[in-house]
């Protein structure tokens, strides 16, 4: 009896395993927990089960799509530029004769190059574009011709303080964008020839005399404003003066006269110089008011000795 009961529940067991496949992947569990299940079989079966709509597939045109947004996230980077030296060609400038470029012995913003206060004892080679050079507080004794050869946008030079006695004469005819030298406070005693561009001219504190000066060295220089001869050896005032001068520093020199038209045309009474306003005469041996036609046409009357 015992034995027809069992038989009629293992019939009921087995019927309800094949309606039922979630009881049958049960007992399979069981059978692997006893060792006779492979492993294999059950990864087969849990892509089965677990994967309804299938493996997911990656959309190459989205993935760019993110890829390209990642990179516009991303933050620029700097690139550093390296600075051309004036056409020269090379990085910082030509080197100098201490073995470095100059514009690493010196300090180049734009078209200025500044030398101030390095020692030096001659002019530095200068990149090409330089329109405005400084070699303040040195130690230069001499400027060459070739100091400033080709150099066409040169507008400035100042060489104030340096211990310069020497000048080649025909160092700064060559520069035909020259307007301002500004060669003070040296031991210069010849003046040097200049382009008629100059509008400042400044060569105070050295020790220039009346030959020092080239014949009517001024002459031409249509555009000329600013002409300081301060503290030299000058005996008499470089004429003729363009009219377009406005200061004239003369002061502290040899100057003992002066002629009726050094200013003025005495041939013309109605000619005024009405640029000239500026114009000292201090410190020299010079009385003033032995002299009164030559300043009629002007402005204002020199400051000096009236006495």
């Amino acid at each position: 009896m015992k034995t027809l009961v069992r038989l009629v529940l293992g019939l009921l067991v087995l019927k309800v395993a094949v309606a039922n496949p979630r009881f049958s992947r049960q007992a399979d569990l069981d059978s692997y927990d006893d060792g006779n299940y492979d492993v294999d079989d059950i990864n087969s079966e849990n892509q089965e089960y677990d994967y309804e709509d299938g493996p997911t597939i990656e959309d190459p045109e989205a993935s760019l799509e993110e890829q390209e947004e990642e990179e516009e996230e991303l933050p620029l980077k700097p690139q550093l530029i390296p600075q051309g030296s004036g056409g020269s060609g090379v990085l910082m400038g030509p080197d100098t004769q201490k073995g470095m470029p100059t514009c690493l012995l010196c300090t180049c913003l734009g078209g200025s190059v500044y030398c101030d206060d390095l020692k030096l004892d001659s002019i530095p080679p200068l990149p090409k574009d330089t329109t405005h050079f400084y070699a303040r507080y040195n130690r230069i004794t001499k400027i060459n011709k070739s100091d400033f050869a080709s150099m066409n946008k040169l507008k400035r030079i100042d060489l104030t303080a340096n211990a310069i006695s020497s000048i080649d004469s025909q160092t700064f005819m060559g520069l035909p964008e020259l307007e301002e030298l500004v060669i003070r406070e040296n031991h210069i005693s010849q003046m040097p020839a200049l382009p008629e561009t100059m509008t400042l001219i400044d060569a105070s504190h050295n020790n220039i005399d009346s030959k020092g000066i080239l014949k009517e060295a001024f002459k031409d220089m249509t555009g000329l404003l600013y002409l300081y001869l301060t503290d030299n050896e000058i005996d008499y005032i470089p004429v003729p003066l363009p009219d377009s001068l406005r200061s004239l520093h003369l002061q502290r020199n040899n100057i003992q006269s002066m002629h009726e038209d050094t200013f003025c045309n005495l041939h013309d009474f109605n000619y005024i110089r009405n640029a000239l306003e500026d114009i000292r005469l201090d410190g020299n041996p010079i009385n003033l008011s032995r002299t009164p036609q030559a300043y009629i046409c002007l402005p204002r009357i020199p400051v000096g000795d009236l006495i």
